[in-house]
Order: C-alpha cells, then structure tokens, then sequence
C-alpha cells in the first residue's frame, strides 16, 4: 500500500517490531504506574488510549504513523493486560488464582482461534484493525465491575480506602457486621491517621532471597518464550522453506492448538505436582527436546549421508518436526508457570 519494496522493505521490519517495543515498555513503565496509583486507574486509562491509538491506526496514511501509533497501542494493550492479571491475582483466593488465570488464558486461546476467521471476512485490514479494537468499548464497564484491589489498599495502608471497600462489600453481600468482620474496622479506624506507604521496586534489591527467586523466574519466563520462538520457526521451516502443511491458516491453528493443549495439561499438572514440580517438570522437558533437537538430529544428518543407512532428509525432518512439537508444548508452559508463579512470591506492593 505504501510501496514498501526495494529501498524502503527495512520499513515493514520497524512496523512489526514497534508492537513489541510499546509492549516491552508498557510492562516495565505501567507496571510501576499500577504500584503506585492502583490497578484500576491504569486499567481505565490504558483502555481509554487503546481505543484512542488503535482506531486511529487504521486511518494511518503513511508507515511512519502506522509504525508510531503501533507503539502507542502496545503500550496500552501492556497496561491493560499486567492491570488485568495483577487484580485476578489480588481479588482470588490463593486456592483459586491458578484455577482463574487457566480461566483467562482459555479466554485468551478462543480469541486466538477466531482472529484469522475474522481476518477472512474482514479483508481490508483497516476494517480488521477497527473489529479488534471496537470490543475494548466493553472493558469500560470493568470500572464496575471490578474494585480497586483489597490486598493493595491494605499492603500500601490506605486505610481510609481499605474501610469503605469492606463496608461497601459487606452491603453487597449482606453480612452481618458485628459477627462476621468482628473486630476488622475498629482495627483500621485505629490505622486511618497513617499515611499512605509506597514502595519503589529497587527496595526488592535489599531483600536476601526473595531478589534471586524473582531474577531466576524472569530468566526462565524469557527463556520459556523465547525458546518456544525458535521451535516455532525450527516446526515451520525457515523462511526460504515452505511450511510443513503449506497452509497458512493450517500453520497458525497448529501453533495455537499446541498453546492450548499446554494450557490444558498445565491444570492437572500443577494440580497434582504444584507449582514448583509443575515447572521444573515443564522445564526438564523443555531442556530434553532441544537436547536432542540438536544432538540427535546431527547424529541423524551424519548417518543419513552413508550410502547403506537407509535414512533420508524426510526422517530428520519428522524427528525435528515432533521434537519441535514437544518443545513449543512444554515451553509455553514453562513461560506461563513463570510468570504465574512470580506474581505469586512478588508482595503486593510491587506486584
């Protein structure tokens, strides 16, 4: 559309990759945001942007504003989704938060499911671009729906705050104040005279172990996803090759159909081993298919070049094919475990 060949193909790579970029900095710049204002503020305002950036996109008239207003969008879609998941974490029971989050990554999957059917009916991607955004109208309504974050007003002692949610859930679900949250509000009406307290992320550094566990986690959630990047390519080909089932749509719905089977399996696992035995399981086979990704498959190619082996390329790339299979399978869950049990350990005011 904007003549994106020859001299100007670098041009399509910056549009990709300006998504990312804003995502990357959304995380890191919201997420302190959200420590610092609450969840819900950020979660309002990153929707409200979102809906102003991504419907604008699609009246872009040159790469440069497609690429920019891109960057503006991902940012916003990070406030949105760290907003989301940190107030799934804060409002559940401990006993529930894995249940819930497996909940919103089933949601997540069926949006995946329908993308390239809307894309088909859609064509023209501007008209795309306005059907992905126009549903965000809805999570208007979440300023309803969902309070600001308890555990949050408590861990950052908006006392004041704390005392009126309680009140207000207590009206809702028609409890008995003096039997049932006896001895709570006198507590805080003791507490409200203290000044809010909040705490800057780098105090995490002068803690003995909780620093380390939170360093190690991260390491394994980048390695989790990015690893399950390069099975990816290693499971389709490499871009001078076709796809395995020459189909894109094929390809896409065989990729997200391995994400899904993870989410599954993650439930019973985590279930049964918990979250530590869930992830060190995930991570042992993770390590296992690219092992032999790399060392089996040479084996494989040497021999397959002596006249009398009996073995050909097509054997090595099913082999490659399936430990590639089991890789993107056990490495998503290796990411999401990662991140599910972080926020876990993290205390709630640098969540």
């Amino acid at each position: 559309q904007w003549d994106l060949v020859c001299e100007s193909a670098w041009k399509v790579h910056i549009a990709k990759f300006s998504l990312l970029v804003g995502l990357i900095f959304g995380h890191l710049i919201t997420g302190c945001i959200a420590d610092w204002v609450g969840r819900r503020p950020v979660l309002l305002f990153s929707v409200i942007f979102i809906l102003v950036f991504g419907l604008t996109v699609a009246l872009s008239v040159n790469v440069t504003m497609f690429s920019t207003l891109r960057f503006f969008e991902g940012f916003c879609l990070a406030g949105i989704v760290l907003s989301l998941y940190a107030l799934r974490i804060e409002l559940c029971p401990p006993g529930h938060r894995f249940m819930i989050t497996m909940v919103a990554s089933f949601i997540e999957m069926a949006g995946q499911f329908l993308m390239p059917g809307l894309a088909a009916l859609c064509r023209d991607w501007q008209v795309l671009q306005a059907v992905i955004i126009c549903p965000f109208v809805l999570m208007l309504l979440y300023w309803v729906i969902f309070p600001e974050s308890l555990r949050w007003l408590m861990a950052t002692q908006q006392f004041e705050a704390s005392k009126e949610l309680i009140l207000q859930f207590t009206h809702k679900n028609r409890m008995n104040m003096e039997s049932d949250i006896k001895g709570v509000v006198p507590e805080l009406e003791k507490e409200i005279t203290r000044r809010p307290k909040k705490v800057c992320i780098v105090k995490v550094v002068g803690t003995r172990n909780l620093w380390k566990n939170i360093v190690v986690l991260c390491v394994n959630s980048l390695t989790g996803y990015g690893i399950h990047h390069c099975f990816a390519k290693s499971m389709m080909g490499h871009e001078a090759k076709m796809a395995i089932t020459h189909n894109f749509y094929a390809d896409y719905y065989t990729m997200a159909g391995i994400a899904l089977a993870s989410c599954l399996a993650m439930c019973p696992v985590v279930g049964f081993l918990g979250r530590r035995g869930g992830l060190l399981l995930f991570m042992i086979l993770t390590a296992l298919a690219s092992l032999l990704q790399l060392g089996l498959l040479n084996l494989i190619g040497k021999y397959s070049q002596l006249p009398d082996s009996g073995m050909s390329d097509s054997v090595k790339d099913k082999f490659s094919t399936a430990f590639s299979i089991v890789g993107m399978f056990s490495s998503h869950a290796v990411g999401s475990l990662s991140v599910f049990f972080c926020a876990e350990i993290t205390p709630t005011v640098i969540r």
